[in-house]
């Protein structure tokens, strides 16, 4: 690492962070021909780290033998932010996902404003807001990041949009996000900052990123719309990739997107736009 630059990579858990971003790739969108661990195996072999999502329908002694680097896992089974049964049940799996992060080495573990069905759409949704939900939703997240503290990990809460992909969703912008993260204000509980919702839901993504960034443990893109890779929409993803280099982020990056064809090919258009140099 270059001197006088902080590897928000090595503050989250990673060790040995070099000049640069760390890329991720989730094996839940690419590869979808091939079984699970071989999605890992291709992403791996390219020197990506890996993300994955619902641990709970994985075999996780496989996904530990794999020689896979993962960089992020969701943290929860079920739960939310908000309602008594839901904090209790979102406190309850997370700390079952932290066992299953110990497992596989995972610094992150994500969360949501709210339980997620299989469609992404959100299992209880909202249609307002409260104050009283705020206050709620920070206190619950305070004990998420205890728990964080306590095993090692950081639970990293991701901003999603409301208008295509997740209505109904309390705290999607990621302005709520950064509210959130900036009132518990701890370095077990930061940001997943996706970019692909970002830019749906609020734009200015190079202002975003620059104003969040102190609060952030991981970036997750894709381009708009379509949700595929660089260079496939309307963001201009290698001069974000100057902003963030610029601002001093040697964290992780993580493409969360479809490929438009060949995935080999999207992940060749991944690296290009992150390549800063």
């Amino acid at each position: 690492m270059s001197e006088g630059r902080v590897s928000i990579a090595a503050s989250s858990g990673e060790r040995g962070a070099e000049p640069g971003f760390a890329l991720a790739a989730s094996a839940e969108m690419l590869y979808r021909d091939l079984p699970f661990l071989d999605r890992i195996k291709r992403i791996t072999e390219r020197g990506l780290q890996v993300e994955i999502w619902d641990w709970s329908t994985k075999d996780i002694a496989a996904l530990a033998a794999s020689g896979a680097t993962f960089s992020s896992m969701t943290g929860y089974l079920r739960g939310d932010l908000t309602t008594s049964d839901g904090i209790a049940e979102l406190l309850a799996t997370a700390e079952q996902s932290l066992a299953i992060a110990e497992r596989l080495d995972c610094p992150r573990l994500n969360l949501h404003g709210t339980g997620l069905g299989p469609d992404g759409l959100p299992v209880h949704p909202v249609e307002a807001v409260t104050p009283a939900m705020w206050l709620t939703a920070a206190d619950t997240l305070r004990r998420i990041a205890e728990l964080g503290a306590r095993a090692g990990r950081v639970f990293t809460l991701e901003n999603l949009n409301l208008a295509v992909d997740h209505p109904g969703t309390p705290f999607a912008r990621a302005a709520d996000t950064l509210a959130l993260a900036r009132a518990v204000d701890d370095p077990h509980l930061r940001l997943n900052l996706d970019l692909y919702h970002a830019q749906i839901g609020e734009g200015n993504l190079i202002e975003l990123v620059r104003e969040a960034l102190p609060y952030v443990g991981e970036i997750q893109v894709a381009d708009v719309p379509g949700r595929c890779e660089p260079g496939t929409g309307e963001i201009n993803y290698p001069a974000v990739a100057r902003a963030l280099d610029a601002a001093g982020y040697t964290g992780v990056v993580g493409l969360e997107a479809w490929a438009q064809g060949d995935p080999d090919a999207a992940l060749d258009a991944f690296e290009a736009a992150f390549t800063v140099g």
